[in-house]
């Protein structure tokens, strides 16, 4: 073997030198360039979180309109709860001032002893059903005037009584709950005209003559 072809051997099989600053400077700008951040990375993120602010909002704005719409809808059910209640107070109201009449005319049979045999029965289960409906009846003698529930008939003046009083029940009044279906047609009286108060002023007369005779004992029998 000739000396040029081992030479050729070597060459092929060494490994050829490496500088000392080419390769280790192409490795470190690589990940250099890997570690840096890439430029208008910091936009970018400013963008996101823009747009995460713009979600946000219309979230809130979108929970503010869900709240609302459920509290208008809550409203609108009490509304509607409470005219249904109204209109159902209403109707049971018309229906028992149509059977009042009636009833009048069982107090009037009564009151005079005619409410007897199958008529009396009839009375009593049809004012067991209106009372059981919420139908009341008022006005009693000796109560005092109101009239807010009382509509006088007749009017006079008693001695014996210190305000405006119920002194007969003429026909007694109806409520339903606190609606009034028709106010106690009443006679009232009223205290006379010019009538001392009963306490006070029927006690000044006897001071008067306990005053009198103190003064007589005192200026005793005349000396002379």
């Amino acid at each position: 073997m000739s000396e040029e072809t081992a030479g050729g051997f070597d060459e092929k099989n060494e490994p050829a030198d490496v500088s000392d600053g080419a390769a280790p400077d192409a490795a470190e700008e690589g990940r250099s360039e890997q570690e840096r951040p890439a430029p208008g990375g910091d936009a970018q993120q400013a963008g996101l979180t823009a747009q995460l602010d713009q979600v946000r909002t219309a979230l809130g704005e979108r929970t503010a309109d869900l709240q609302r719409l459920q509290a208008e809808y809550q409203n609108y059910r009490r509304r509607v709860e409470r005219d249904r209640v109204a209109v159902k107070e209403l109707a049971v109201a018309n229906l028992l001032s149509e059977v009042l009449p009636v009833l009048d005319d069982i107090g009037r049979a009564r009151e005079h002893e005619e409410l007897t045999g199958g008529f009396k029965s009839v009375a009593d289960s049809l004012e067991s059903i209106t009372a059981k409906m919420g139908l009341e009846q008022f006005g009693e003698e000796g109560e005092p005037f109101d009239p807010t529930i009382h509509e006088a008939l007749m009017h006079s003046y008693a001695p014996d009584v210190t305000e405006t009083t119920c002194v007969a029940i003429l026909q007694p009044g109806y409520r339903f709950g606190e609606r009034t279906i028709r106010p106690a047609r009443v006679a009232v009286a009223e205290p006379q005209p010019g009538a001392a108060p009963s306490a006070g002023k029927e006690q000044a007369p006897a001071d008067e003559e306990k005053a009198a005779s103190a003064d007589e004992e005192k200026s005793g029998p005349d000396k002379g």
